[in-house]
């Protein structure tokens, strides 16, 4: 099922589903000028730029949009094409590693990307670019600038120029709920439902009611596992890790060795 999302891994539960749409936006960048996909010559594949792909730099194209944007303040046209050179740059080895994370150089370029988004957005353009809006939402996202308030800003664009579609609805709905704005979230949240088939709409309403009331997907759950006789509680610690403390409890018999985990 599209919005089935119980399972074990439901500590990003919308997301879960959602968490590549960034990636999928870049394929409407196409026909303008960026090019879809992720590769070695930047957060996209750009085989038509002059550069060329495979490990390309846009620092020139960067520091060309600098000077025009420093010279052209109010030039709309050149703050997109400084945005779009820093989020090339961004998916370089230097910025991204290979297992997708993000360096502490990617960190300080997707803050000078969301400057340049800002700036760009304060010029109040008339139809604000909805393809570099859902890009901007991986700056924001939590494995990057961890800015769930601006996510759901230009996820207001995103939302705006693709009113029916439940998924980015949805993840609207989870990123207000993660900046603490249910009233946004609540109303994204509905609308997600209205707009998905009415085959998932259950099972994604009780998926976004979870994000609700856990946004920042922390279980609460307290495990006892057993090991060589010894019984010891663990609770989770935050991040995803895990502390344990020996617990009072009979001792197993002596040379066994199991380990079992419940719920308590």
């Amino acid at each position: 099922m599209l919005f089935d999302l119980r399972g074990r891994g439901r500590r990003r539960t919308v997301r879960v589903i959602y968490t590549g749409l960034a990636l999928l936006m870049g394929v409407g960048l196409v026909g303008f000028g960026i090019g879809g996909g992720f590769g070695g010559g930047g957060l996209f594949t750009a085989a038509s730029h002059n550069e060329g792909a495979g490990g390309s730099s846009y620092a020139s194209e960067i520091t060309k949009y600098k000077k025009l944007t420093a010279e052209q303040p109010r030039n709309v046209s050149a703050w997109e094409r400084l945005l779009k050179a820093q989020l090339h740059e961004a998916g370089n080895e230097t910025y991204v590693t290979n297992a997708g994370v993000v360096t502490s150089q990617g960190k300080a370029l997707f803050a000078q990307s969301a400057q340049t988004w800002s700036s760009y957005i304060a010029l109040n353009p008339s139809k604000p670019n909805a393809e570099l809006a859902q890009l901007m939402v991986s700056v924001y996202d939590e494995a990057g600038l961890n800015e769930p308030a601006q996510a759901v800003q230009v996820l207001q664009i995103v939302v705006a120029a693709r009113p029916s579609s439940a998924s980015l609805y949805a993840q609207l709905a989870e990123y207000a709920y993660k900046a603490h704005n249910t009233r946004i979230g609540d109303l994204a949240a509905a609308k997600a439902v209205s707009l998905a088939p009415a085959s998932e709409q259950k099972t994604l309403k009780a998926d976004l009611a979870q994000v609700k009331s856990n946004p920042t997907g922390a279980s609460n759950e307290t495990l006892t596992t057993k090991t060589n006789g010894k019984t010891y509680v663990v609770k989770p610690s935050g991040n995803g890790s895990y502390t344990g403390t020996e617990a009072a409890t009979t001792p197993a018999p002596a040379g066994s060795s199991s380990t079992t985990t419940t719920k308590k």
